[in-house]
């Protein structure tokens, strides 16, 4: 797990990265405060149901909302444990180039067997967001597939609501599988709290979070133009999927989509080199220059 703080003891070339001076004294807090917790640790029988509640609406004041949505399904295996180990990482790193960035993450299931298909927390920064993610629980069921993508997208288009400032806010999706094609108003009732008579369909309901979000669905390895490819394709946009080969390398295509998007790729490439072997962030590099030429980005 990646520390809070300023240390790089863990990492393969300690100082050959430093995170920027400005924010020192609120990562030093974050140390400071994660020292005296302990390790992060998870209930391994549910969620903190207070936090998670995905009834409830948010409103982040923040001009720089970032959402990460991990699918927690058995058939993605080590994924979560992989994307959310990497917290400290995620937010030291790209909150140095937007500091009012606030996160919020959500764990999604499957309404159709799971006890708890939608897990979504609040927006925090720094430390906090700790308590935020321990309070998700990885069910791990789900049938094969499809999964309640739909529902987290019906959630992310009706309970929060942003602030408008001319720049989509990104929204990172983890996953490996199709979505229901319809979202039944059992679900958004018993789940959501929602009052719909109608079931909804999943892909006009992701069209609509993609006209508001930088919507990026980030797969587990799968076959290419297969049945995944091409339902999320109608959801978020073809060049918007990533595939993914190298489990441990998520999180930095996830970063480095923002870092790049954001005008601060040379600052995280020499991130990635204190932690990646060279070819490692090649290939990441070459991702994604290819995918923001094809999503018509120049930054």
């Amino acid at each position: 797990m990646y520390s809070w703080g300023d240390s790089m003891e863990d990492w393969a070339r300690p100082g050959a990265y430093r995170f920027d001076s400005a924010r020192k004294a609120e990562r030093a807090k974050d140390a400071r405060e994660a020292a005296s917790r302990g390790p992060r640790t998870y209930n391994h029988r549910g969620p903190d149901e207070s936090l998670i509640d995905p009834k409830k609406k948010l409103a982040p004041k923040t001009k720089t909302p970032l959402v990460i949505a991990v699918d927690v399904t058995g058939s993605m295996a080590g994924w979560p444990a992989e994307i959310f180990d990497r917290l400290p990482l995620v937010y030291n790193t790209l909150s140095q180039y937007r500091p009012d960035l606030e996160i919020c993450f959500a764990a999604i299931g499957d309404a159709h067997c799971d006890r708890w298909p939608l897990q979504v927390t609040r927006f925090a920064k720094g430390f906090a967001l700790e308590t935020e993610l321990k309070s998700l629980y990885g069910e791990g069921g789900g049938g094969d597939e499809p999964e309640s993508y739909g529902l987290f997208a019906w959630w992310l288009a009706n309970h929060v609501s942003i602030k408008k400032t001319g720049e989509k806010p990104f929204l990172i999706v983890f996953g490996d599988a199709t979505m229901h094609a319809k979202i039944k108003a059992s679900e958004l009732s018993d789940v959501l709290g929602a009052r719909e008579s109608q079931n909804q369909d999943s892909i006009k309901t992701w069209r609509q979070v993609a006209r508001h979000w930088d919507a990026w669905f980030l797969r587990r390895a799968g076959r290419k133009g297969d049945k995944v490819d091409k339902q999320w394709s109608q959801a978020v946009g073809e060049q918007k999927i990533i595939q993914i080969h190298d489990e441990p390398r998520a999180v930095d295509y996830a970063m480095g989509l923002i870092a790049r998007h954001w005008g601060h790729f040379g600052d995280f490439k020499v991130n990635m080199s204190a932690r990646q072997e060279e070819a490692a962030i090649a290939k990441i590099e070459r991702r994604i220059t290819r995918v923001m030429r094809d999503t018509g980005r120049t930054a």
